[in-house]
Order: C-alpha cells, then structure tokens, then sequence
C-alpha cells in the first residue's frame, strides 16, 4: 500500500517537482499517451451517478461508448479516491470499448473527490484526512459494495449483460477487484491488480484465499519495490491460482508503487503501457 515505507522509497525514484509539472496530472498526462483524452472524449459519453449500496448511496462515474451495449469494467481507484487522473483512465478504457464504472470507495465518509491527487496524499494534511476514511473500510463491505456496483450496472442500457464483467484496482484498489470477482462469481469474469496492497494474508477473507471461490481469470502486476519487500508473495500467489485452478498472470514489472497511476510522482509510462496493454488482453479474452 501508499504507506510510509513504499513513499520513502518512491522519494528516491520520483521525478522533482518541475519534471512532475511537465507530465501534469488526468487529462495533460493521458494526452501524451497513445489513444489520447480528446479521441476517448468524442468517442465517450459520461454522466456522474449515486448507487444504492446495503451501507449508503455510493457516487460513481459512469463512462462508455457512445454508441451500443458493451461489456463492464469496475475501476477501484488508488489511496487517494476518485478524482480526475481518475476519470481520465476511466474514458481511455470507455475509448477502448467498455462501459466503465468508476467508483469512490470512500463513500461512507464523503462524497469525491476527497483530494485532488496522488500528490496531496503524501501531505500531513492528506493523510489525516484519509487515514479515518481507510479505517471505515472493511473487507466485507468492499464485498457488498462490489455486488452493488454488479447488480447497478447490469441495470443500465449501455451494459451487455450476455458479456461478463471485468473489475481493475490499483494499490488499496487491487485487493477490492478480486473481492469484486467473489462477490458475484457469475458475473465477473477478470480482474487485473496493479501495485495491490494486502493481496496475501492468512485471514480467511484476504484475496489470495478468495481464488478458488472466484470464476475469473486474473493479471497480478506487482511493483518492483513491493516485491523486493515481500518476495515470496507472488510465488503464494502463483500456488494459490494454479491450486483455485484459475488463470493468472502474475509479474513484477521493473518499477516501483504507484507507476500506472497518471498523477503519481513515480508514474512510468514505458511500463505503464505495459500493464495497460495486458489489461485489454485480459478483458478481451475473458468479458
């Protein structure tokens, strides 16, 4: 996760504050990218939305094609909510040909967004905003809230619901895409993990002991620094899809927590690009 210990390492990769600036955050960060955020903006159409949820009205952003039914895809963000770098990714993967739903996990607490980037989580400030709203977080609630997020879009005119449904999480947001495919193992057919926090532990509830009740196949894309603080967990992970008997891909990429988040100091594009690509691989197969 975004803890003191992955931030004091970051420090030593980050880019300073005038290369950051350069690179800008949401929409001037996703321009410089291939599939650029004024074609995914005429090919998108979006409208800001609240869910009924068994714990209150959760607000979400809703992005899709402009024209058809397509197959959907949850996006959990990182530490810091929903925001616009946020929203911005949403539409890439709306340009890609998915009806997108991206949501705020903090609800309980707020409305989002709760800070307006990665930045401002690194702040005093942004972690004595954040750090109550974590803590309202629990595993079961992510559960309930994903079967919300499920039964909401399988309600919606843009939604196919012959296709399955993919859910993505980054950092605190990886472990809440595999609960999202054991909260409806019907409906969700792949979830992609990039720098998820908490995937391994020996609680009952903890992602790598989900698997077997899943039907999904999965991309497990782990930080280099996070491996090399806790190298055995991607070979448990391997262990545990193989014995779930489901697919995964599970690979430490050559860079470090937070790189495919578009305002994160320490995003990297090269690789960025990378775990995008094989997203769309995934969902392609298996939605």
């Amino acid at each position: 996760m975004c803890d003191e210990f992955t931030e004091a390492e970051n420090d030593q990769w980050a880019l300073n504050r005038r290369e950051f600036a350069a690179i800008g955050a949401g929409v001037a960060a996703l321009a410089a990218l291939p599939g650029c955020a004024t074609a995914g903006e005429s090919a998108t159409a979006s409208r800001d939305v609240v869910i009924d949820t068994p714990h209150g009205k959760a607000d979400a952003f809703f992005v899709y094609p402009r024209k058809g039914r397509h197959a959907a895809v949850i996006m959990w963000p990182d530490i810091a909510g929903l925001r616009d770098a946020y929203k911005t990714m949403g539409t890439r993967l709306a340009a890609a040909g998915y009806a997108v739903l991206v949501v705020n996990q903090y609800y309980r607490s707020s409305p989002a967004p709760i800070l307006g980037s990665l930045m401002e989580w690194r702040s005093d400030a942004g972690q004595k905003k954040l750090k109550p709203m974590i803590a309202a977080i629990t595993p079961s609630g992510t559960v309930s809230d994903a079967a919300a997020f499920v039964a909401w879009l399988d309600g919606q005119k843009e939604v196919h619901t012959r296709k399955k449904i993919g859910s993505c999480g980054y950092c605190m947001g990886g472990p809440f895409a595999v609960r999202t495919a054991f909260a409806s193992p019907a409906r969700v057919g792949a979830a992609a993990s990039f720098h998820g926090a908490g995937l391994v532990g020996p609680e009952p509830d903890a992602p790598i002991n989900l698997l077997a009740k899943t039907s999904a196949a999965y991309l497990i894309a782990i930080a280099q620094n996070d491996d090399e603080r806790a190298p055995k967990e991607k070979t448990q992970l391997r262990k545990a899809a193989d014995a779930a008997r489901r697919p995964a891909e599970i690979e430490v990429y050559p860079a470090q927590h937070g790189w495919c988040t578009i305002d994160a100091p320490i995003y990297d594009r090269t690789q960025a690009e990378k775990a995008w690509g094989r997203m769309l691989a995934l969902f392609k197969a298996n939605l």
